[in-house]
């Protein structure tokens, strides 16, 4: 009943900042590249109530080193919110707002190599996003009207731990397959936490600031595909040069 009469409202790109990052194999016979992509994300909020839909553009460099690899890039984000918690008659009454994000990522992991798989056992990922437009002016106007429970952040540092495993087809190094888990945290205030989560157990607020993701990467020749699941599902085509 409590949750049905809030209405809850988070940034954007809250955990879904986060993105696979391709980097070079040990196998590979060029041991840095760039990585060009686009995709599409979606994503439904913490109520799941209300739809965010968006495209994504990545541009990224990858290196291999002996038993190390590191990635770093920027991104940009264009996106649609959609309004499912407001019906039409209430205050602030809104069927979709324009949302827009700019940012990098970094990405570093430790292998071990074993015949056609680099298992990728330790490793890092991190993004800084900053988000503008009608959807983050809207946050920031409701924020202190009663009813209405905002995170109204506009700039988020997400970090977290992964682990990865890449391997090539027989005989064709250049189709590669890889599978990777990742669980992290945004880190900063949350006003949440104070507001609306203000009842939770200690306990119950670490499980829901913590979140995994899962991610499936595959190249051919300089061609390259990601799918990512986790509180969001992004797909995206690339090109490597």
């Amino acid at each position: 009943m409590f949750a049905s009469c809030s209405k809850v409202y988070t940034p954007a790109l809250y955990h879904q900042d986060i993105a696979y990052q391709p980097k070079p194999a040990s196998f590979d016979s060029v041991k840095s590249m760039t990585y060009a992509s686009g995709g599409i994300n979606t994503y439904v909020n913490s109520n799941f109530e209300d739809l965010l839909v968006s495209g994504q553009a990545n541009l990224s460099r990858g290196h291999a080193f002996n038993n190390f690899n590191l990635a770093y890039g920027a991104f940009g984000v264009f996106g649609d919110y959609e309004n499912g918690a407001i019906q039409k008659g209430q205050p602030n009454y809104f069927t979709d707002k324009f949302f827009g994000a700019v940012g990098g990522r970094a990405s570093a992991n430790f292998f071990v190599n074993s015949g056609r798989t680099d298992f990728r056992f330790i490793g890092v990922e991190m993004a800084y996003s900053h988000e503008f437009g009608d959807y983050a002016n809207f946050r920031q106007s409701v924020q202190s009207q009663p009813g209405y429970y905002v995170d109204p952040r506009t700039d988020l540092f997400s970090i977290g731990l992964t682990s990865e495993i890449l391997f090539h087809n027989v005989n064709n190094p250049g189709f590669q397959h890889g599978i990777r888990v990742y669980l992290g945290t945004t880190l900063g205030h949350d006003d949440l936490e104070s507001t609306y989560y203000t009842d939770q157990t200690g306990e119950a607020k670490f499980f829901r600031a913590i979140y995994p993701k899962a991610s499936y990467f595959i190249t051919f020749s300089r061609f390259f595909g990601t799918v990512e699941a986790g509180e969001n599902f992004f797909i995206r085509f690339g090109y490597k040069f």
